[in-house]
């Protein structure tokens, strides 16, 4: 990944922002722009110098991590007393009149502190998605690490699916899945594993519980994998023998509308558009209101983030986005469906990096 380049792209937004200078607090966002994984620190970009400012925890790890990154910055380390002094000073030897703040990502309380101890008589200027902006569209070593992580998180699936016709529990058969995407050598989940059957898939963001699966009732597994801190997303939905009628009807329509939303895909495509693909199949089968979340979202250091694949979404799809298509019907009380591949997007159409099958049927005992 060409992480040092990005610092001169998100420089020559400030001005345009209307700051001389952005104090970067989101974590995710400083781990983009410096390759830091810590869990405390600032990133302090000034007209002439960036400066990585952590605690004591962080000392080697800080130096190695931006080396590696090929990022020229410097460290200063300390506890919160220290950061200020240091921070303030930083500032104002820079003679900053304007610093930028990331306005989603500092509370109240902390705004007002910068503005009463840190950087008093300092102009301080929300600003609104600046690194997030530049995130949106992934260079090839990104593309890489999600395509690994959707790897694994094939993989996982494989391995463990049989398992649901022996009727585990959903939370044990989420246990089991998580454990094979560790073993599999992912870091860690992208998000909570949703494993939900019979009427609990009715609920899109089911936790697993002590419910046992039954066969000819559908499961929906939502999850995800991540590598080197980029996530996968993928949802499938199963069936231990044949389904009712009635669900094999909801499968087939939430297959029909997702591939009507990934063939929408394309770069210069608005997100609405792709949305819109999707919501007039469930809406012609008679379920357009049981269809009740977006489309999809972006996937990459965030297993949420930016461009949002909405009704309501005024984002248009460019190539090297990676998003999610992931239509669903739900019915409560008797059960639901939702079927999600993670694509990236290209000038002429998109394809997938979720390689798992849509055939929904489990072996039967």
């Amino acid at each position: 990944m060409d992480v040092a380049g990005r610092l001169p792209r998100l420089r020559g937004a400030l001005d345009a922002a209307g700051c001389d200078a952005l104090l970067v607090t989101s974590l995710t966002n400083i781990r983009y722009l410096a390759g830091f994984t810590g869990s405390a620190g600032m990133l302090l970009i000034l007209p002439d110098e960036v400066v990585l400012v952590t605690d004591g925890r962080y000392e080697t790890q800080s130096e190695e991590q931006l080396a590696a990154a090929g990022v020229a910055a410097r460290t200063e380390i300390g506890q919160y007393a220290r950061q200020q002094e240091v921070t303030k000073a930083l500032v104002a030897s820079a003679a900053v009149g304007r610093l930028g703040l990331e306005a989603a990502h500092v509370s109240w309380a902390r705004q007002r502190a910068f503005a009463a101890d840190w950087f008093a008589g300092v102009s301080l200027v929300p600003t609104v998605g600046l690194v997030e902006a530049l995130r949106r569209v992934k260079d090839p070593g990104e593309v890489d690490r999600v395509v690994r992580a959707a790897a694994i998180a094939d993989a996982a699936l494989a391995s463990v699916r049989p398992m649901l016709a022996e009727g585990p529990t959903e939370a044990a058969f989420g246990l089991a899945l998580d454990f094979e995407i560790r073993r599999l050598g992912a870091t860690g989940n992208s998000f909570e594993t949703i494993v939900a059957s019979g009427p609990n898939a009715a609920k899109p963001h089911h936790r697993p519980s002590p419910r046992q699966v039954q066969h000819h009732e559908l499961i929906v597994l939502d999850f995800g994998a991540m590598v080197d801190g980029y996530c996968s997303d993928m949802t499938r939905t199963v069936c231990v023998d044949e389904p009712t009628p009635e669900m094999q009807r909801v499968v087939d329509v939430v297959l029909a509308s997702q591939a009507a939303g990934v063939a929408a895909v394309r770069a210069g495509v608005a997100c609405a558009d792709v949305d819109r693909a999707c919501r007039e199949v469930i809406g012609a089968a008679g379920w357009g209101e049981r269809f009740m979340h977006g489309t999809g979202h972006g996937v990459g250091l965030d297993i949420h983030e930016a461009p949002a694949v909405a009704a309501t979404s005024s984002d248009t799809l460019a190539a090297g986005h990676v998003v999610t298509v992931e239509p669903g019907v739900y019915l409560a009380g008797i059960g639901g469906a939702r079927i999600e591949d993670t694509v990236v997007v290209t000038d002429d159409g998109c394809w997938p990096v979720t390689t798992t099958s849509k055939d929904m049927r489990v072996c039967e005992t």
